[in-house]
């Protein structure tokens, strides 16, 4: 073994047994799984039920909401789910124990950050499934799939990071679903998911500019509807290159908050 091998840092194990045991323990959590999973796969059942109208040039309102409900999931697996979970094991001492431990405080967040990128996997692919075979919506095509796993990818960074960070609000592990859940809410009315963005006050558009949810999901349009559609966007086109830039952005910009903000112990313990 040459001397440049020898300095090479040995390959993680310990990261892809933290994530092994992120998965295990997530699936173990009916609650999580059935709120995470089934929630957006619920949303698109109702919607497409109730609200399945014709929006113009052959697109239909799941057509168009496909977009703003995969937008949702992502959301959910990300802000919603690390959050609460990780406001959780800081409460029942969790976060302290692996502090205590040889293990390197990285491995928890790559398991965290497996297991969010599964859980949306798992989401999307459900989602496409059900709105290709029950409503006919058009998966992406060509140059579009490229489109759809960049937004896909760096939105769910984005939200990732954004839980990890918003996790520091609740006072405990008991009040973290009151204090994450509303958040999320709010930002998916703003954002587009549940009606046209069009649709949503200006003031509201304005605010909605500075979270990752309203660009995933102008993104994700791109990708389900005409070209036709950019027209009816606030700036009257896609702005791929503003959705990267913004993303990227909150994944450089959160990732400082992290660090500033992040506690191995409720507030209340110390």
């Amino acid at each position: 073994m040459t001397t440049l091998e020898r300095s090479l840092p040995p390959v993680p194990a310990v990261w892809r047994v933290r994530a092994g045991v992120e998965l295990k323990e997530f699936f173990r959590q009916r609650e999580s799984v059935v709120f995470t999973l089934a929630f957006p796969v619920i949303l698109l059942l109702v919607f497409g039920a109730v609200l399945n109208y014709n929006l113009g040039q052959g697109v239909g309102f799941v057509q168009y909401f496909m977009a703003g409900i995969i937008g949702a999931g992502i959301l959910g697996a990300g802000l919603q789910n690390m959050a609460i979970s990780i406001a959780t094991e800081r409460s029942d001492g969790t976060l302290k124990g692996l502090a205590g431990t040889p293990m390197p405080k990285s491995a928890y967040f790559v398991g965290k950050v497996v297991q969010v990128l599964a859980v949306t996997v798992l989401i999307v692919v459900l989602l496409l499934l059900i709105g290709t075979v029950f409503y006919k919506v058009p998966l992406p095509t060509g140059s579009d799939w490229v489109t759809f796993v960049w937004v896909t990818l760096l939105g769910s960074a984005a939200c990732t990071i954004f839980g990890i960070a918003v996790s520091s609000l609740a006072k405990n592990g008991r009040s973290a679903s009151a204090t994450i859940t509303p958040i999320a809410l709010v930002l998916q009315f703003i954002s587009g998911v549940f009606f046209q963005f069009t649709q949503v006050p200006g003031w509201l558009q304005t605010i909605a500019s500075f979270f990752p949810l309203k660009w995933m999901t102008q993104g994700l349009r791109s990708v389900f509807l005409p070209d036709s559609f950019a027209a009816q966007e606030p700036a009257g086109s896609w702005e791929l290159g503003r959705v990267a830039l913004v993303l990227a952005i909150w994944c450089v910009g959160g990732l400082v908050l992290c660090v500033l903000t992040f506690r191995w112990q409720d507030r209340e313990a110390r």
